[in-house]
């Protein structure tokens, strides 16, 4: 994935671009190239760095079958993340942070079963039969519920990480995670501390070009991850009916040879016996 990334496309997307040096965070300074009119310059290097060593950590995750919820609130970035998460089949939060999404994840999960007992009582006829007043309210509750979860209903248990776009505006979001220990990656930006994130990636999170060029990076991994995770499941199954060949060629080895074996084995013994008892016969004879 490091191929991939080129720090002359970042350049061109605008990812170099800070925020004024007066609103700067200094824990971001190990990441600013220099000050130019104002404003702090990123260095694009590092960002490259970071994002591959963020892209490696997320296609192990997805390898693993967990999944990564994307937050991204801010109208720059809804449209982008949503698109890229969707691509990725990732579970995202695009509008407002739902409190307690991640250490009350039980009643969340009760109102994306309250969504989905709705689409229930649609398709068995159950819905017409209530009042028209009625209807509407549960059309508005489902509406509402659609906006807000719609884009988790598959989300069945707690993410295996979080990627935040602007981790300043996400706090919620970062503290949720931090107390559940769960991994964040995040596209950190001059005025926000790093020291909040697992893994950084230090890029312009309000220009629009900039965040669609992260994740692209970042959706991509993801993509490649779940591929993996595929080949790997595809793999047993091709190996299966090899393995049963292997396992019926000493059984049959087995059947052939107990067919090609003496069906008595014991007729020597026998003969051995009538052959010894005339003998002790004709000894007792002589004997008397």
């Amino acid at each position: 994935m490091a191929n991939n990334i080129e720090v002359k496309e970042l350049l061109d997307a605008g990812v170099h671009f800070g925020h004024l040096t007066r609103r700067w965070d200094p824990n971001m300074a190990p990441y600013i190239y220099m000050e130019r009119n104002g404003i702090h310059i990123i260095n694009l290097y590092k960002t490259a760095a970071k994002i591959d060593e963020a892209g490696e950590a997320l296609k192990k995750i997805a390898a693993s079958g967990r999944k990564i919820l994307f937050v991204a609130t801010k109208k720059q970035a809804k449209e982008i993340v949503a698109e890229k998460a969707s691509k990725a089949n990732q579970p995202y939060i695009t509008e407002r942070w739902p409190g307690g999404m991640l250490t009350n994840f039980v009643t969340i999960r009760k109102a994306v079963k309250k969504m989905a007992s709705i689409d229930r009582m649609k398709k068995d006829g159950t819905f017409n039969t209530l009042s028209k007043k009625e209807r509407l309210q549960v059309d508005r509750l489902r509406a509402k519920l659609e906006k807000n979860l719609g884009s988790i209903s598959d989300m069945t248990r707690l993410p295996g990480a979080l990627f935040v776009v602007d981790i300043t505006r996400e706090h919620i979001a970062v503290k949720e995670a931090q107390k559940l220990n769960i991994p964040i990656f995040a596209m950190v930006d001059t005025n926000s501390d790093p020291r909040q994130v697992q893994y950084v990636i230090p890029a312009n999170d309000d220009a629009s070009k900039s965040i669609d060029k992260v994740m692209t990076y970042v959706s991509d991994a993801v993509i490649e991850g779940l591929s993996e995770r595929k080949a790997t499941k595809e793999a047993p199954k091709k190996d299966a009916p090899k393995k049963d060949a292997k396992a019926e060629a000493p059984a049959k080895a087995e059947a052939t040879a107990k067919v090609e074996a003496p069906a008595k084995v014991e007729t020597p013994a026998k003969v051995e016996a009538t052959v010894e008892a005339p003998t002790t016969e004709a000894a007792k004879q002589e004997e008397e």
